[in-house]
């Protein structure tokens, strides 16, 4: 036994760090380097002994307590460092701690033992697979356009809860599903191997799996669809090219589903503009199709305007050189080429326009139909100016002078207040509607100095106003010229060129004018100005309180074009379903209305933004349901007693007129049949009737025209003013013209009256009434009117007398117009009867003497048998009354069957009246009437 060495001189000795691995599976850590303490001491016993480790907590403080230190071998300081219990990769993967190594000391005891020096412990946890792969999404969808091949459709993922690297990362995915057009990379990126087609298969649906790189697959496998779009071209989609209106439908969307596609561009400023092109109908959209003149008394304008350019007529002969051009509407449009298309306004007209104040209304459209006026002129190409309208006028006792004129892209109004003393100044205008080859309406009102202009509607304030300098005066003379204006000869004189005598003209106008009016005095309204040119048809939006944020609306006066603009794009197809076109004519104007879609995006990459191709279509008005204008009430027979006529006032033709309009309509009607399976379809015509205006009735004499010295039409003229109506009265016809109501022609034509002259008698005159509506384009039945008048013979009081009437009949030229009306209908009033009509006359006329005769006897014989059964009867009533009785021949008695008249005289001489007849004359148009005295106490006279 070796000697006992109480003392312990050395302290033991370890590494000061250790690195050390532990599965998750194991609890024993394989450090490296090995764990060794190691003593000076030895092989002293006790001393040089290692009798153990201790474990001291970590940084975090925690990692001492799942870990503890054990000797394997004493003498040699062999160690053991293992976990208490299992440890999780996933929770903790690395571990940190500090151990130390003490000595036996100097004993059993160990007393007086020493430690060595903290060392540092790292232990990581070693992963093992025990995680399966698992899809973040189990279903995955994805849509692409067809016909392309595409790098990446849609990307899956899958994660692993291992915490190494080897059992955490999935080293690839594989798709499942066979004979699919896909393939999928190890980092989950899905591509198309073919091109896709919509029409072939819309969606392909398939499954996908992922394995990591322990070749643990996953769990569940994942669901991929991919729906095939068909192939996006940016543009606008649902566009219709033909849109149908109906009049009378008020406002309808132009484009109710129509919405733009930027095929995922991103756009960050839309504008679309829509334009209805009107140009061809009338003076560029649909207006009120009354004249002029309607027009204006409708607006309200005040009266006293001048028609410069009235329809050629014998009392306006000075546009009767002037070629016309055919409208649509009720307008007379004039063509001016420049040089001989002159209208030189007689001077009773420009001395009714005379004044300082004045309106000048027209229409105009610069180069006529086919040619489009020079927009812009190159400099030295001084072309003279074009003039509308040049003319002199007398005011009290001096002249002015001023000229409408046209030039390029301007308008220019050269006014002179005073030829002798003041000077002369030019307002100008630079306006695009002068140049743009389209109708437009300008209206003009001079004030001086004050000028205001208006054209379409809308005011223009003058660009420039300057003094021209000193020109050569106009003579002293007032004239009135349309479509030029004279040169520097300013007194007028002609020069024989060719033979003829020709004004000196420069500066003639080309192109279309209309409605050339001027009205001296104040100037016209703003509000009779708009509504003069103001169109019933336009484009429209619905419902402005529906417009997103951030959408602008614009429509130009004349509602032909309208602007959309905005920045988003949900925004953007909803207002384009608000757009409109209306319409508030009853009748529109059936025809075809060119549309078109112009649309400008801008993008964040310029370079590669978006265009889009115009869009065009058109817009059909249907034609509109006509109105049917219907006068009824009068006629077709109207006899009245020849004298009537013949007085101040004559006799009113349609007393009892009325004019209905009414609109009709198809209706489809399903009738049920007798067995119910069978439906029956009608079309049934609806008849509605409607507030309506009409703008002319004519009346005419039918046959010769009037003859004024012994017939005449009359007319309330006075009515007629108050009203605004005009009215035209030949011998011909009668026409009354100008918008107004139904009513207000009823009461017109009511009191319409026909009048003859004293000693004219007439047997028949036939008038013919007609009204219409649109300047002729709907127009009323032809109402035909028969006017008879009654003629009576003297009372004749003895048989014997009707001798002397038969030479009534042999000759009635000498008595003009009694009978002869009556007897044959000849058209020539005054003619002398053929023979035939005379035979026939004469034969009958004898015929009724033998009648009388024999009802004379037979009378007298029944009252005889009468006085012989009745002997107890007064003595007077035995006696013959020669004075009450009266023999009337009656011509018309025919006639008056036929309208009825007989019958109240009929009615009336029923107990007092003995007819008598030969039974063979049941076709004779003459009957003989005795009748003795009754009620009236005279006779009758027909």
């Amino acid at each position: 036994i070796a000697p006992f060495n109480p003392t312990n001189k050395h302290k033991p000795w370890i590494e000061t760090e250790y690195q050390g691995i532990v599965m998750e599976n194991d609890n024993t850590v394989l450090l490296n380097p090995p764990l060794f303490a190691l003593d000076k001491d030895a092989p002293l016993h006790y001393a040089g002994e290692i009798c153990g480790f201790r474990v001291h907590n970590g940084p975090s403080g925690s990692s001492s307590v799942q870990f503890e230190a054990v000797v394997l071998d004493r003498s040699t300081g062999e160690g053991l460092v293992r976990s208490k219990e299992p440890l999780d990769c996933e929770s903790q993967r690395e571990h940190s701690f500090t151990i130390q190594a003490y000595d036996c000391g100097e004993g059993p005891d160990g007393a007086n033992s020493k430690k060595s020096h903290k060392a540092t412990v790292h232990v990581r946890v070693n992963d093992v697979n025990e995680f399966s792969p698992v899809f973040v999404e189990r279903r995955y969808e994805a849509s692409v356009p067809e016909g392309r091949l595409f790098d990446h459709i849609v990307r899956v993922e899958a994660l692993d809860a291992d915490c190494s690297p080897q059992y955490s990362q999935i080293c690839f995915y594989d798709i499942i599903t066979p004979n699919v057009p896909f393939v999928i990379d190890n980092d989950g990126n899905i591509k198309n191997t073919e091109p896709l087609d919509s029409k072939r298969q819309r969606v392909h649906t398939f499954w996908v799996t992922a394995f990591d790189c322990g070749k643990n697959r996953a769990q569940a496998d994942a669901q991929v669809v991919v729906t095939v779009k068909p192939s996006c071209k940016p543009g606008w989609i649902g566009w219709s090219k033909r849109v149908e209106y109906t009049p009378g439908s008020g406002s309808i969307p132009l484009f109710p589903s129509l919405h733009l596609e930027t095929c995922e561009e991103t756009v960050w400023n839309i504008q679309a503009t829509v334009e209805l092109q009107t140009g061809h109908i009338g003076k560029g959209c649909d207006r009120d199709s009354y004249s002029d003149r309607s027009v204006r008394r409708l607006c309200g304008a005040v009266r006293g305007e001048v028609d410069l350019l009235p329809p050629p007529s014998p009392a306006a002969n000075w546009t009767s050189a002037l070629p016309t051009l055919p409208s649509s509407d009720s307008s007379l449009v004039f063509s001016f080429n420049g040089s001989t298309h002159v209208a030189m306004v007689p001077d009773s007209i420009a001395a009714a326009v005379s004044g300082d104040h004045f309106t000048l209304q027209l229409w105009m459209r610069r180069g006529g139909i086919n040619t489009q006026p020079p927009t812009n002129q190159a400099r030295g190409n001084r072309r003279e100016e074009e003039t509308i309208v040049c003319s002199t006028v007398k005011n009290d006792d001096s002249f002015s002078h001023y000229s409408l004129s046209v030039h390029g892209c301007r308008l220019s109004l050269f006014y002179w207040p005073d030829v002798s003393a003041a000077r002369p100044v030019k307002f100008l205008w630079k306006l695009e509607q002068v140049c743009d080859s389209e109708w437009h309406h300008l209206s003009l009102s001079v004030q001086f100095p004050s000028v205001t202009l208006y054209v379409d509607g809308v005011t223009f304030d003058p660009a420039l106003i300057h003094d021209n300098g000193a020109i050569p005066n106009p003579a002293p003379r007032q004239r009135l010229v349309i479509g030029a204006c004279w040169g520097n000869d300013w007194l007028n004189q002609r020069q024989e060129k060719g033979g003829r005598g020709i004004y000196d003209y420069v500066g003639g106008y080309r192109g279309l004018l209309s409605g050339v009016t001027v009205r001296p005095g104040s100037v016209e309204p703003h509000s009779v100005v708009e509504c003069l040119y103001a169109c019933r048809e336009g484009l429209d939006f619905g419902d402005l309180e529906t417009l997103g944020s951030g959408m602008k609306v614009h429509v130009n006066p004349s509602q032909s074009v309208l602007v959309l603009e905005g920045d988003d794009i949900e925004s953007f197809n909803r207002a384009v379903q608000q757009v409109t076109y209306r319409n508030s004519l009853r009748f529109a104007t059936p025809g075809v209305r060119p549309l078109k879609l112009t649309t400008s995006l801008r993008c964040f990459n310029e370079e590669s933004c978006l265009t889009l191709r115009q869009l065009e279509g058109y817009l059909v008005v249907l034609q509109p349901d006509a109105p049917q204008i219907s006068l009824s009430g009068v006629g077709p027979h109207l006899a009245r007693p020849a004298p009537e006529f013949e007085g101040p006032r004559g006799v009113p033709l349609f007393p009892e007129l009325r004019i209905v309009c009414s609109l009709s309509h198809a209706v489809n009607t399903a009738a049920q049949a007798i067995w119910p399976s069978r439906i029956t379809t009608t079309h049934t015509l609806m008849s509605d009737a409607v507030a309506h205006t009409l703008d002319g009735c004519e009346v005419q004499p039918l046959g010769e025209e009037l003859n004024p010295e012994r017939e005449e039409l009359l007319v309330d003229m006075d009515a007629l003013r108050e009203r605004g109506l005009e009215i035209i009265n030949t011998t011909a016809y009668i026409a009354i013209t100008g918008a107004e109501s139904i009513s207000v022609y009823e009461d017109v034509l009511r009191s319409v009256r026909y009048r003859l002259a004293k000693g004219s008698a007439r047997f028949e005159r036939r008038f013919r009434l007609s009204c219409s509506e649109m300047n002729g384009r709907y127009t009323s039945n032809e109402l035909t009117l028969e006017v008879n008048f009654l003629h009576s013979l003297d009372s004749l009081y003895h048989p014997s007398h009707l001798l002397a009437s038969q030479q009534q009949f042999l000759h009635p030229s000498h008595h003009s117009g009694e009978l002869s009306g009556h007897t044959l209908p000849n058209p020539h009033r005054n003619s002398v009867v053929p023979g035939a009509a005379t035979v026939i006359i004469m034969v009958c006329v004898g015929f009724l003497v033998v009648m009388v005769i024999l009802g004379v006897f037979r009378i007298r014989s029944i009252h005889r048998r009468g006085e012989g059964t009745g002997g107890g009867s007064k003595e007077d009533s035995g006696q013959w009354d020669d004075s009450a009785l009266t023999i009337i021949v009656n011509p018309m008695e025919s006639y008056e069957s036929r309208m009825g008249i007989s019958a109240d005289t009929e009615g009336e001489g029923e107990e007092d009246e003995e007819v008598v007849e030969s039974p063979d004359d049941a076709n004779d148009d003459q009957r003989i009437i005795i009748k003795k005295e009754g009620r009236d106490g005279n006779p009758r006279r027909y």
